[in-house]
């Protein structure tokens, strides 16, 4: 008795623990948080910044003095606004087919393989292994695969399904193509690891309720494994949105995207404010829309 009072007269020896756990877990999360500070939040005060300064009077190129020049938003979103669109539009097509792509490969690892480590072993390298080369060379190999000499034009060609004087690459094809492959593992993975945690049981209560294969893929492993699809497509859409490296070695000047356009004028231009802005714009309007398609596909938890 003279204990539990102990414990309950001002909650005294409970607040003691209360309070170390609470400096320990602060003294945990502090480098973390220093490393976002630094390395998130300072860059993207310095980004905002950026975008509203003003060239110097009488300056050379790329010397900018600050000011609260919000012109400059205006500048950029009229000038550059089809570059910005094309670069969704790339995404979001390069997103659908990840998804289709990725989601029967998933599916294959995860459950028609559950039981059978080895051939899961080799099938996740097997999806993980362009992970092991560089970034460009997978783009450039591409590049080479869709060449006018190449076995696909020529297939293509011999098939009718292609002009004779038609070729792929320096095209959309070319960079939706190359945005699907780079990207295909961040779709597959998360759904991988979605389809792998679902409860064997519930397929074969399906089949005890006399559901066909289709029904019970419809009614319980496609609304189960939806967190992985969500994870996914944002994986994949939010890098592809702002890639370049696909539009600059697959496409040509048509197919020029926000990121080929933000990176000319930082690295090439020296207009420092108009890249800063266009990046502004590109990481509020993916942020609006992952916003709402994470609320529509009812999965807020995610963020």
């Amino acid at each position: 008795m003279s204990m539990l009072a102990g414990l309950g007269a001002g909650g005294g020896r409970v607040a003691a623990p209360t309070r170390r756990a609470t400096r320990g877990a602060a003294t945990l999360l502090a480098p973390g948080m220093l490393y976002l500070v630094g390395f998130f939040v300072v860059p993207v005060f310095a980004l905002l910044a950026t975008s509203l300064y003003v060239p110097v009077p009488g300056g050379d190129v790329g010397q900018f003095q600050p000011a609260l020049e919000w012109q400059n938003y205006v500048n950029a979103v009229t000038t550059y606004w089809p570059q910005m669109v094309r670069s969704f539009g790339y995404a979001l097509t390069a997103t659908v087919l990840a998804l289709l792509i990725g989601y029967p490969m998933a599916y294959l690892i995860a459950v028609r393989a559950r039981g059978r480590p080895l051939l899961q072993g080799v099938l996740l390298v097997l999806v993980i292994a362009p992970f092991f080369t560089s970034f460009i060379l997978r783009t450039i190999a591409w590049k080479q695969i869709l060449a006018d000499e190449g076995f696909v034009v020529a297939a293509m060609r011999t098939f009718a399904l292609l002009p004779p004087d038609g070729r792929l690459t320096a095209t959309s094809f070319a960079v939706v193509c190359g945005l699907t492959y780079n990207f295909l593992p961040f779709m597959t993975l998360p759904i991988y690891a979605n389809l792998e945690r679902m409860d064997a049981r519930l397929l074969e209560a399906g089949s005890d309720l006399y559901a066909n294969g289709p029904t019970t893929f419809a009614r319980v492993t496609l609304p189960l494994s939806m967190p992985g699809v969500v994870s996914g497509t944002l994986l994949t859409f939010i890098p592809a949105s702002g890639d370049y490296v696909n539009s600059v070695l697959l496409g040509n000047n048509t197919t020029t995207m926000i990121g080929q356009v933000i990176d000319s004028r930082f690295f090439k231009v020296s207009d420092y404010p108009t890249a800063a802005a266009l990046s502004v714009v590109l990481m509020l309007v993916i942020l609006a829309m992952v916003s709402l398609y994470v609320r529509k596909a009812g999965t807020e938890d995610l963020l």
